[in-house]
């Protein structure tokens, strides 16, 4: 007679250690807002409500903002959300100048100014950033790692520090007074874009790049066809960021730029506050200015809902790499 068969094993020939069970499949954990049974409408309740208040937070402000771009002069600090009375000509005013003041400049002027000026410090600053940043991470030579702390230790340097040494060397090149400064030393990369950008550049596979060489790629191609759209989300928010930073920066401006013509909407809107104040005789129009600040603030709420996806993709790939 046949000794019986024992169970399964590794090898399948009745001898070796048995193969383990397999455990039984755990369902999925629920997602972390979700709250347990026993918290039921509460808990969901009180959740919800605390979300709603601190989006009426952050929320008002603005909305107090637009409410007061259509009140007239008397009533622009009443603090009433809907105006009582309703004067939206405001928004006319700002676009086609104020009357009766000789230094009023348009705000579509300023509105060109901003945007051109943006485009051009967030295209520079993208591209010499990524140019460094894949330096960094793609080749190897000798104190890589230190010579990139160094570039990291310069975003220790508060802006305060730079400011003087910056302008003697603007002022030396006879460009004061003029919109390069606002842009043009985007063109040297920035320190942070750098640090982002090489993290993304870092996460792609060496094996591309090899593949590509043996297929006689150089290294300009390779970063151009092959680490540029793979780091396509970093990229976008690298751009986003510095046109949001160009768009609101507010010193430079006040450093560089003497001529109406030239203003941002940032120098514009302080100098049409400083020219509507009691203080230089004006009779206080701050609606106009509100109306101004307004204008301002939806583009970039615009570009936010426009590119809070590539935020997002973003994220993910860097928690994938983690």
């Amino acid at each position: 007679m046949t000794a019986p068969q024992g169970p399964l094993t590794a090898t399948g020939e009745g001898v070796g250690l048995p193969v383990p069970p397999i455990p039984p499949a755990v369902p999925p954990a629920g997602r972390w807002y979700q709250f347990p049974s026993a918290a039921g409408v509460v808990g969901r309740t009180a959740y919800l409500a605390l979300l709603t208040f601190l989006t009426a937070i952050f929320i008002y402000p603005f909305l107090w903002a637009v409410s007061a771009s259509l009140k007239p002069r008397e009533e622009v600090f009443d603090n009433r959300l809907i105006p009582k009375h309703w004067h939206p000509s405001n928004y006319l005013d700002i676009f086609r100048g104020i009357p009766d003041i000789a230094t009023g400049v348009p705000f579509g002027r300023w509105f060109f100014n901003s945007i051109y000026i943006g485009i051009l410090a967030a295209l520079t600053v993208t591209i010499s950033s990524a140019i460094v940043a894949f330096a960094f991470a793609y080749f190897r030579f000798p104190l890589r790692n230190f010579f990139f702390g160094c570039v990291l230790a310069t975003m220790m340097l508060p802006g305060a520090v730079t400011m003087i040494p910056v302008y003697l060397i603007w002022n030396k090149l006879h460009l004061t007074g003029t919109q390069y400064p606002l842009w043009a030393s985007n063109l040297f990369a920035s320190a942070f874009y750098v640090f982002l950008l090489r993290q993304f550049f870092l996460g792609i596979p060496r094996e591309l790049f090899e593949a590509a060489r043996m297929d006689g790629d150089n290294y300009w191609t390779m970063f151009w066809r092959i680490a540029m759209p793979l780091a396509k989300p970093a990229l976008i928010v690298t751009a986003v960021f510095e046109f949001k930073s160009s768009w609101t920066d507010l010193i430079k401006p006040l450093i560089y730029l003497r001529d109406d013509n030239q203003f941002t909407i940032p120098r514009g809107l302080y100098n049409l506050l400083g020219v509507l104040g009691p203080s230089a005789g004006g009779h206080g129009d701050y609606q106009i200015v509100i109306a101004g600040t307004v204008l301002a603030t939806l583009p970039m709420i615009v570009i936010f809902f426009l590119g809070q996806r590539y935020f997002i993709e973003g994220i993910a790939t860097q928690g994938r790499k983690g």
